[in-house]
């Protein structure tokens, strides 16, 4: 069975769901003008929204690989959606492609890099330093161009004024100014869960308004803010019902 990227649904404000459960509350679906005439606004749903950057991750690669056109069978084939779904996916937002002939790569990585919001850089601010955080940090700072860590803030004073990958840790006090300075709107929050909900607070009353949430506890936040939580520990245990032992036999 192929495994779909990014298939999970982002989760929410409210009780977190429990493992292989599915979230409760989901965004409003994102309005987009009709790309080609400018006309009646089309509702995206958030799935498809997720998708889009694994298409995106996709067709860079063929790109790399000096391919100048793609069809729906061939994106289906490397992210392991069909092509029906691709093509409803991608309609949201105009007309891509040429029927029989299928799409440009360089103008579809182009219009995709522009619907995300990637044709410009997205600022990351990165609050907590441990192990988890510098992982993520030296991750970021070395593979991504687009959606990059900006910022990053920790209450260790042992660790203020390190630098992973060129940039300084700087103390949980300036986080506000510094959010506010720099325009953020995204954070990253990789702290214990006892602190992640103050975190959040204050990320908010910075201007964030998405945050990825690494600590195993639901954040409350107000409307209009989008978390997405990421509990590795969930995810490993939901992993283990398909590495069940073998009943013995007699």
């Amino acid at each position: 069975m192929a495994v779909r990227p990014g298939d999970g649904e982002p989760r929410l404000s409210g009780r977190a769901p429990a493992a292989g459960e599915k979230a409760g509350t989901e965004p409003e679906p994102a309005v987009v003008p009709d790309q080609e005439t400018g006309g009646t606004p089309a509702r995206v749903p958030d799935v498809a929204i997720r998708r889009l950057p694994v298409y995106l991750r996709a067709l860079e690669e063929l790109r790399a690989e000096d391919h100048e056109i793609v069809s729906s069978a061939d994106l289906a084939a490397r992210t392991g959606y069909s092509s029906e779904q691709i093509r409803k996916d991608l309609a949201y937002f105009g007309a891509f492609g040429t029927r029989g002939v299928g799409y440009r790569i360089d103008v579809l990585v182009d219009r995709l890099r522009h619907i995300l919001g990637l044709d410009r850089e997205v600022p990351i601010a990165l609050v907590g330093a441990g192990h988890l955080g510098t992982a993520l940090a030296r991750y970021n700072r070395t593979r991504h161009r687009d959606v990059r860590i900006v910022a990053i803030f920790d209450s260790d004073p042992a660790r203020i004024g390190e630098r992973i990958e060129g940039l300084e840790i700087q103390p949980a006090d300036a986080m506000e100014a510094v959010i506010r300075r720099l325009g953020i709107r995204l954070a990253v929050i990789a702290v214990p869960a006892g602190a992640a909900q103050a975190v959040a607070r204050r990320l908010v009353a910075a201007g964030v308004e998405a945050i990825l949430n690494f600590a195993p506890v639901t954040l409350q936040v107000p409307p209009g803010v989008v978390v997405q939580n990421i509990d590795l520990t969930l995810e490993l245990q939901s992993l283990a019902y398909y590495i069940r032992p073998e009943p013995a036999t007699g």
